[in-house]
């Protein structure tokens, strides 16, 4: 307020205490502003001094506040004269008034103008106000009406579902009830046989459905059609019965392959299932019918066919008589009717365990007729093995189609299977019965067991459990009969008398070359399936063999005889068990040890004629070492130069002769062979033990060691003797 004040109206104030409070200087300035009468030109506005209601703190606050301006603190300090800067700022302030007056009459039009505009403004924004005002209230109303529209939107969207909904039921209902021409001519006129036929029965099954749905339901529409669907069916039904009918009488004419019918049936297996669904009557009837006809067509077939086979077996088959401890040499009755050819091959496999390899396993099926124009005669498990494997690939194909046409599964499967094939799987078992019960032939037999475990074990691969119980009635009627013509042979070998057998030979027993054969055949057969009750019949059947043996070696007179024979038979029955048998068998291992013992005691029986004196020799002075009491032999000079003399002079000529002896008595070549060898290793070593007893103390003095034969020189000379086969 005081900005821009002159100096010199500050000094002019002399009469103002410069010094004082700035508060007391402004109190003492509005004392003398009264004292001179001018308080009454003063405005003070809507200040009223005089009431008593003044407040002198706010006006106290007030001073404060402007006295602390920068400007009124500086004109305060300087002593500047307030009554004179009061006159001026008024002049000032009437000068700025008029020039302002001036300013505003110079101007009037145009402030005239800005009225006029101002008031024209107001009067558009007035009328714009009212178009706004008028346009809100539209929209409210335009809200509501969308509102509204979208309730109704709403509301007709769930009508429309609704509609759609029972349209499509309808829609549906309708398709269903209609029955069209076309399924009308198809049925009643076009073939079984034709893919339209089939489509139309499809269709048609469906009608019958959805009327037997819709007549639970109570619709009324399901009677406009009843009766249509109705006459439809029993015509389908009719043509239907009369085409299966007479496919299944095909399967009676001669010569007829029914597999071809059965494949054409398959290809219309919904017929059964469209009569099975609709007309029940009807489908036992065919059920039976089929079952009645393939009954004894299967029959029929596998009688024929078994009866055929039986013209093809060998015709020297094994009797009661033909057991392992039968004597060839046995003199029969006057009557009695000739034995084998030649009974060895009862118990021999030979080629006849070829039939459990799985190329003949599952081979072609024997045809009799061409069998017999071609001579040919076949084993009894051959003639079983085409006869069960026929079985089994009709069977397991009889029992698949039942299945699928019938729709048959689990026991009702087997029943109906069991219905078909049940009279021919008994005739199989009668016919069996008969025969095994009269039959000696175990390698057959054994054969027939395994042929038809392989065979369970291709139905079981097959999931075909169809012929399952008869897998097992054969085997109970196969396994006692083994086992017993098992125990026959046992009980002979255990009944055979040595004396006899004829004239005794020190060669291989024509008994355990039976007993190897039969074994190694059982062990090799056994060893795919194994079974513990045939492994202990054929520990019985060693254990008889053994002793057999045992007797057998008793009848001969001197125990090289008696060794000799033991060794030939042992060696002939551990080399046909090893052709066939595994090498771990106990068989084999329970053989191994029997030789190697009976070996070792012939080599000692063999040096004993021309080398005994030495080896007692060396036998009595090793044990007296060992007992350190070797002293007791020193006067035995004598004896001791006989040996060395002795050993010396004949050693060539008894290996020679030991040599020819031994492959004079044992029929395996190679057998003498490793004997010979371990009896000249084991005179090397009796001999080698002979020099270090005499390099021992108590007789290194003898001068008879000089004329010992050198060890080396000695193994040299021997490997000549050494035979090579």
């Amino acid at each position: 307020m005081a900005e821009g004040v002159p100096a010199g109206h500050i000094e002019a104030g002399s009469d103002v205490n410069t010094t004082g409070n700035p508060t007391q200087i402004a109190m003492a300035y509005l004392q003398d502003e009264k004292s001179d009468g001018d308080i009454t030109n003063l405005n003070l506005g809507e200040l009223d001094l005089t009431t008593d209601e003044f407040i002198l703190d706010e006006v106290d606050t007030h001073i404060q506040a402007n006295l602390e301006d920068d400007l009124v603190k500086e004109a305060l300090k300087t002593g500047v004269d307030l009554r004179q800067y009061s006159k001026q700022v008024e002049v000032e302030l009437q000068r700025i008034e008029q020039a302002s007056i001036k300013d505003y009459i110079k101007e009037s039009q145009n402030i005239a103008l800005l009225h006029n505009q101002i008031t024209a403004c107001d009067s558009i924004l007035e009328r714009m106000e009212g178009m706004l005002s008028g346009f809100q209230s539209d929209l409210s109303s335009i809200s509501s009406e969308i509102q509204t529209l979208q309730q109704q939107s709403v509301s007709m969207n769930v009508r429309l579902k609704n509609r759609q909904a029972v349209r499509s039921h309808l829609s549906q209902l309708v398709d269903e009830l209609v029955v069209p021409g076309v399924m009308i001519s198809t049925i009643l006129e076009s073939p079984v046989t034709e893919q339209e036929f089939l489509e139309q029965l499809h269709e048609l099954n469906t009608k019958i459905n959805f009327a037997k749905e819709l007549s639970f339901r109570e619709t009324l529409a399901c009677s406009d059609i009843q009766d249509i669907v109705d006459r439809l069916k029993l015509k389908a039904v009719s043509k239907i019965r009369e085409f299966i009918l007479q496919k299944i009488y095909s399967f009676r004419k001669p010569m007829t392959n029914y597999q071809i019918p059965q494949n054409t049936l398959l290809k219309y297996r919904f017929f059964y299932q469209f009569l099975l669904a609709n007309e029940r009557t009807v489908a036992k009837e065919i059920r039976d019918e089929y079952v009645d006809t393939m009954s004894k067509i299967y029959y029929s077939y596998f009688k024929s066919y078994s009866g055929r086979l039986l013209k093809v077996q060998y015709e020297e088959v094994a009797d009661k008589d033909d057991l392992m401890g039968v004597e060839d040499t046995a003199k029969k009755g006057f009557f009695s009717k000739p034995s084998l050819k030649s009974r060895n091959t009862i118990f021999t496999l030979g080629q006849r365990g070829a039939i459990l390899s799985p190329a003949e396993l599952e081979g072609p099926i024997l045809v009799p007729h061409t069998a017999q124009r071609g001579d040919s005669r076949y084993p009894y498990e051959t003639l079983f093995r085409s006869q069960h494997y026929a079985l089994l690939d009709n069977g397991c194909r009889e029992f698949l189609f039942l299945c699928d046409f019938f729709m048959v599964t689990g026991n009702s499967a087997l029943d109906l299977f069991n219905c078909i094939m049940g009279k021919t799987l008994s005739m199989f078992l009668k016919s069996m019965s008969t025969y095994v019960s009269d039959c000696y032939d175990s390698i057959a037999i054994f054969l027939c067991i395994h042929i038809i475990l392989r065979f369970r074990a291709i139905t079981a691969k097959r999931t075909i459990p169809a012929l399952d119980k008869y897998w097992e009635a054969v085997l109970e009627l196969l396994w006692p009969r083994f086992e017993l013509i098992l125990e026959m042979n046992i009980q002979s070998i255990r009944n055979t008398d040595p004396q006899k057998l004829g004239v005794l030979d020190t060669r291989p027993h024509y008994i355990t070359r039976r007993y190897a054969e039969f074994s190694s055949a059982i062990v090799s057969i056994n060893q795919t399936f194994p079974n513990e009750r045939t492994n202990a019949l054929l520990g019985q059947l060693q254990v008889e063999v053994e002793n057999f043996v045992l007797k057998m070696a008793a009848e001969f007179p001197s125990r090289r005889d008696q060794l000799i024979f033991l060794i030939n038979n042992y060696d002939m029955m551990l080399s046909v068990l090893m052709e066939r048998a595994a090498d771990d068998s106990k068989e084999v291992e329970s053989f191994q040890q029997l030789l190697l013992a009976r070996t070792q005691e012939f080599i000692e029986e063999i040096l004993s004629p021309p080398f005994g004196g030495m080896i007692a020799f060396v036998k009595e002075a090793e044990a007296l070492m060992e007992k350190g009491q070797l002293d007791r032999l020193k006067n035995e000079e004598a004896r001791i130069t006989q040996l060395v003399r002795g050993f010396s002079s004949t050693w060539k000529q008894s290996v020679e002769s030991m040599s020819q002896d031994v492959m004079r008595s044992f029929t395996n070549f190679k057998n003498g062979t490793s004997i010979i060898q371990g009896a000249l290793t084991q005179l090397i070593q009796y001999y080698h033990g002979f020099h270090k007893i005499l390099n021992q103390p108590t007789f290194r003095s003898l001068a008879v060691r000089s004329e010992l034969i050198n060890l080396h020189h000695l193994m040299v000379e021997v490997k000549k003797h050494k035979p090579n086969f």
